[in-house]
């Protein structure tokens, strides 16, 4: 069966928040993620299901201080469900999203422990942006998100619809 995906609705809420803990092998990542998201940016945030299970989901949304330029701030995928192409077609969506918004340029951000995210990120397109550090190889800012918080910053530019 496939996914379907749609927008994020606040209904959607609870029932993301309930999986995110432990879709990241029960390490507390629910604060990250914000019910405004949900209610805020429900149109540039997506949800993908399968089978009527929640099976990932993609909250982002277009800048207000930069014109042309669109934000994913959290995605997550079901374990179960990783390596089906699912995260491309969420990403996809937003991709749409923001071009259909006028949006050029798509930025994110990642731990630079988070190895598998990095490797997904460059396999969508997304250039690495340069850092004040380098861990492994990899470009990092330092403090991106407070003190400890280092970040690999990656850009990715929309071409045509």
């Amino acid at each position: 069966m496939t996914f379907q995906i749609r927008h994020l609705s606040a209904a959607d809420y609870p029932l993301v928040i309930s999986a995110i803990d432990h879709w990241w092998g029960s390490r507390p990542m629910a604060d990250k993620l914000p019910r405004l998201f949900f209610e805020h940016f429900a149109d540039t945030s997506f949800a993908a299901e399968r089978d009527g299970r929640l099976a990932g989901f993609l909250a982002g949304f277009i800048s207000q201080s930069r014109p042309g330029e669109a934000y994913i701030h959290f995605v997550g995928v079901d374990p179960a469900q990783r390596g089906g192409g699912l995260g491309r077609l969420l990403y996809e969506a937003f991709f749409r999203a923001a071009q259909a918004r006028g949006c050029t340029l798509v930025r994110a951000v990642t731990a630079p422990v988070n190895r598998a995210s990095v490797a997904f990120h460059e396999r969508m397109g997304f250039q690495l942006e340069p850092g004040d550090a380098e861990v492994d190889g990899i470009p990092v800012s330092s403090g991106y998100d407070g003190p400890g918080s280092d970040r690999v910053c990656f850009l990715r530019i929309l071409r045509g619809p």
